[in-house]
């Protein structure tokens, strides 16, 4: 699930982002800010959900997937839309 939040005095957009995955450890959210290295990682809860709040620039568009235990990417089903990938599949996308 992805749920923003609109300041009207502030340039940018509180996002939260939560997902659950079966038998998952540790899940980290790549590409936001078009940046593939470095990871942001949730937070697990006591029902196995896990969250991220992250600042995001209004007026901008981010593609991303979520790295499921260091060795499955998968995308967020809500997302606005899909842009295909140079590897042959494709990214979430979310536009603010």
């Amino acid at each position: 699930m992805v749920q923003k939040t609109y300041y009207k005095t502030k340039d940018y957009c509180k996002v939260k982002f939560s997902f659950k995955v079966e038998n998952a450890e540790t899940i980290e959210i790549l590409g936001l800010n078009s940046d593939w290295e470095n990871s942001i990682i949730m937070s697990k809860k006591k029902d196995g959900t896990f969250s991220a709040d992250v600042n995001l620039p209004k007026d901008s568009t981010h593609e991303f997937k979520y790295l499921v235990n260091e060795t499955e990417w998968l995308n967020e089903p809500e997302a606005d839309e899909v842009a295909p990938n140079v590897y042959g599949g494709t990214n979430s996308v979310i536009s603010l």
